[in-house]
Order: C-alpha cells, then structure tokens, then sequence
C-alpha cells in the first residue's frame, strides 16, 4: 500500500511538546498501549443528548456502540502489526492493545520520537513519546475509526487543585460544614448512590482516610479502586497527585457520606483519560455522577481525542450520569500565555457540568456573609470561565448568551454552576499522614458531585444532564430558584453580574431550593 492509498484521520494532527527536548526515535520494540475508538452503529437521539430521556446501560451499548464485526476488524489489524490485544468492547467502542512502537506507528501513518519535557503536575522532567502531523490509515479502517489514542503519550491534563498549609488559611472548612452552608437537602447523604471518580496518578492511604472521617466522627465510606490501562491507586509517589485523590474523596465522602465512591485511576495521557470516562459511565451499578478534577485548555488536545471524550461523556448522560467537571485555577486565560481567553476541557463540553470557583465567608450564625468570585491571582490561582472556541452555544444556554471577551463570539458558556473553592477559604484534607487545606474548582467537581447523590436521592431517580433543567426559564441578568447568585468579583476577562456569568455561572448551590426546583421539572 502506499501512501497515497491511505486516508489522513480527522483532527489527529499534533504539534510538538512545548519546550520539549527530542531524545531520539523510540525503539522499534518498546511497548506501546494504544486505545482506538470506533464510530456508533447509530446515533444517539436527540432527546437522550438533551436529557430528556435516559437510556438503559444494555440499550446504549447494543443500539449505540460500535458494530462487532467493526471491532473485529480494527482488533485483527492490531493483531497483524504484533500487537496483543487487551481489550474488546463494543458498547464502549474501544479496542485496546499493546505492541511494538514501530509496527503500530507505521500502521497508523506516524513516527514516534522520545522526549523529555517538564510535567504539568509534578514540574519535572519527564519523559514520553510524541508524535507530530496528523494519522493515516488503511482505507478499511478510517471508514470504521474515529480515534486512535495513546501513541502519543505526553501529559494530557492537570488536576485543578491547590495546597497551602493550615497556618495560611483564614477560615477553612471541612467538606460536610459547606454542605450545611449551601443547605443540602436535609434527610439525605447519599445512600444506595454511587459517585465514580476519575484520577490520572496518585493515590490514597487507607490511613488518611481513616484518620480524616474519624476527626468527622464518621465511618470511612465504602470507596474502592479501580485501574485502567495499567494504573492503579499508587500513594506516595506524587504529593500534587495524592493531594487531588485525597480531596476528591473527602469531599466527596464528608459531603454525601454513605454514597459508594468507586475512584478510577488512569495514566495521565489522551487515552487514559477517555479509557477511565468510558471504563466508569459503562460500569454495574451505574453512578449517579462522575466526578472530573483534571483537564487543560482546549487547544492542548487533539480534536479527535476531544471528541472521543466528549462522546464518552455523551454516554454518561444518555444513561442518567451527571458528570461534575472543574472549571479551572488560572482564571480566564486557563494558563495559556498568549494573552487570550480560554477555556478548560472537558468542562467546556455541553455534556458536562462546568464548576466554577468562589470565595466563601461564613458569619457567626453559619449562613453566608459574603460570597464573591474566587481571585486570588496571580500567585494564589483563579476560577477559569469562558466561552468555548470549539462547542457552540447549547440550546439551554442561548437565552444568557455567552460571549467570548475580545470579538464578542458565540459559543458554549463556562462555568455552569460554582461553589467554594479559594484556599483561604477552602477544604481541610487529610493526606501524606498530614493535614492540609486545599482549594481550586478540583474542590467544587466532587462537592456538587455529592450534591448531585443527595438530590437523586431525595427525588428517586438519576438526575443525567441537569442543565436543561437548571438553565430553564433564566434570561440574561436573572438569577433561577436554588442558586446564590454571585455578582462581585472577576476571573481576568470576564466579571461577576446579576444572572449567569463565565466566572461563577447561574451561582453556587441553594441546596433545598434547588432540590425543589428540579422537583417541579419534568422527570426524564
């Protein structure tokens, strides 16, 4: 076959690592785990992607997944190059598998060079493959593949957390004490729910865990871990990484008490992150929300690996999971430093719920004295927001209108709801055998998370994609029942006002008043 036979793979094009520095090409021989995502038999309806109607987790996977004998195809051309293959899975549409870089590379129209560059969670050298230009396959698989992910397997994304030490914090709070500020439904705590979670590194110590819910007086929750493409719940090698597992699960665990946690621990790479989405919103019991603390700007990630974990999420909210995702900790240019806005993925997709940040003051009598956006920049971090440059407008959004800073263009808002997260003010957590405050919206994701199990509950049934709901009847400038609208403050670009805004979206949780809403709405 030559080249002119193959066919260049939509939105596969990558650019090389910034500030990286190449090593050399990478050994024929060295192992290589690559996931390729294959198209839908058929897609979903367009009242399953606006939640108006859920999905059974067999319907999805027989009506919506990929077609067996299209998976049958792409593993058999995996197994030609030498590859093993580790994984079949029609109703997620993955094949997974592990081979030689060379075959695989030139199977899949590239070349891989070793580099080494500084990782965006532990700031140190690192190395791992790169990949530049676009993919192309074999006629007989482009007509059947959407993604192939893991070639490349530089960091994709960076937890949205931040520590300081208990000394620096004015007034920190543990997870359970903000669930009282933002009234969450009383008579709840999460009981015959399941959260799952997504972490890429790190871990937890049966310990910290131990040693935080006692300090609570509680029980540790029933949470267990589960690892995709080689990971798995490793402590102790990355203090930034265990920082974020250990809030996510507190939170969530101080927040939602008897909700089961099942936390997924991935590699930190475009096919790790997919593999973990797909591996949780596939699972038996089906979760009531997916909690994301991890991502980076729209523009650090390939199109098709954009898409790919978008359609995954797609999944989540056609059988009813509500995926909380956070919004970002470096303000409105989500660390890019070209002087524009951005916006954070995965938060930017329509089909997840964007967490913003806000500063949150507590009086005497435990009600609200002040709440403001979280900007304590530029050395203490900011709530991220925007307007996508890659998802437009949602239907549910249209009426608030959101409008990127600088030319005014159309597209997806972010965030959608917001929540405490300045580590002033933030969340004491146990990790590392020490106690720590963390904040950053990766502290709003699993918060409303654990909102999310006490609401479905409460009310009886999964709550799925709750924008529709929550954006329902809002015009521009108003404020909907069970929000504390957030009006003062900015992210950089774009500042608090009465109503949605792209720093802290329709505002943070009325717990009571939000349960009631979503009551009188019509149920999927």
């Amino acid at each position: 076959m030559t080249s002119r036979d193959r066919v260049t793979l939509p939105g596969s094009e990558r650019s090389e690592v910034p500030g990286g520095r190449i090593l050399g090409p990478v050994a024929e021989d060295e192992q290589v785990r690559v996931t390729v995502v294959i198209r839908r038999r058929s897609e979903l309806p367009p009242d399953v992607l606006t939640g108006a109607r859920h999905l059974g987790l067999e319907e999805l996977r027989t009506t919506h997944g990929a077609d067996p004998a299209e998976v049958r195809l792409v593993a058999s051309a995996l197994a030609r190059v030498g590859a093993t293959v580790l994984e079949e899975d029609a109703g997620s549409r993955r094949v997974v598998a592990l081979g030689p870089a060379g075959p695989l590379a030139r199977l899949f129209g590239t070349s891989l060079d070793a580099v080494e560059s500084v990782s965006p969670v532990t700031g140190r050298p690192q190395r791992h493959r790169q990949r530049t230009g676009p993919l192309s396959l074999p006629p007989d698989l482009a007509a059947v593949v959407t993604a192939v992910l893991g070639l490349d397997d530089r960091p994709q994304a960076r937890p949205h957390s931040r520590a300081i030490a208990p000394e620096a914090a004015k007034a920190p709070f543990t997870a359970n004490q903000v669930a009282e500020v933002y009234d969450f439904p009383p008579g709840t705590d999460g009981a015959g729910r399941t959260v799952a979670v997504v972490e890429l590194g790190g871990g937890y110590a049966d310990s910290d865990l131990s040693s935080y819910f006692a300090g609570l007086g509680t029980a540790v929750p029933s949470i267990s871990a589960v690892g995709v493409d080689g990971a798995g719940n490793s402590p102790g090698n990355d203090p930034n990484a265990d920082g974020e597992v250990a809030l996510d699960i507190e939170v969530i665990g101080a927040a939602a008490p008897e909700a089961a946690q099942v936390v997924y621990f991935a590699p930190n790479t475009d096919a790790g992150f997919h593999d973990a989405v797909a591996t949780a919103v596939h699972a038996s019991p089906t979760p009531v929300a997916l909690s994301i603390s991890w991502g980076d700007s729209e523009d650090s990630w390939t199109a098709q690996a954009r898409t790919a974990l978008d359609q995954a999420m797609a999944d989540a909210i056609a059988v009813g999971i509500t995926v909380t995702t956070a919004a970002g900790d470096s303000g409105s240019s989500d660390g890019v430093g070209d002087g524009q806005p951005h916006v954070d993925f995965p938060s930017s997709s329509p089909n997840a719920l964007a967490c913003g940040g806000t500063r949150l003051e507590v009086g005497s009598s435990g009600t609200i004295e002040r709440e403001i956006v979280w900007d304590d920049a530029p050395a203490g971090g900011a709530t991220g927001g925007g307007v996508s440059d890659v998802f437009p407008t949602p239907a549910w959004q249209e009426a608030v209108a959101p409008r990127r800073a600088g030319d005014g263009r159309a597209g997806r808002g972010v965030p959608d709801v917001a929540g405490d997260a300045s580590p002033e003010t933030g969340y004491l957590v146990m990790v590392g055998g020490s106690e720590q405050v963390f904040g950053g919206t990766s502290a709003v994701a699993p918060l409303w998370a654990a909102l999310v199990a006490r609401l479905s509950q409460s009310l009886g049934r999964p709550l799925g994609l709750l924008q529709p709901t929550l954006y329902s009847g809002v015009v521009a400038g108003s404020s909907p029942a069970g929000f504390h609208d957030i009006t003062s403050g900015s992210n950089g670009a774009y500042a608090a006002g009465p109503g949605w805004d792209a720093c802290s979206g329709l505002g943070s949780p009325d717990g009571q008043r939000l349960l009631a809403s979503i009551a009188r709405a019509p149920s999927p």
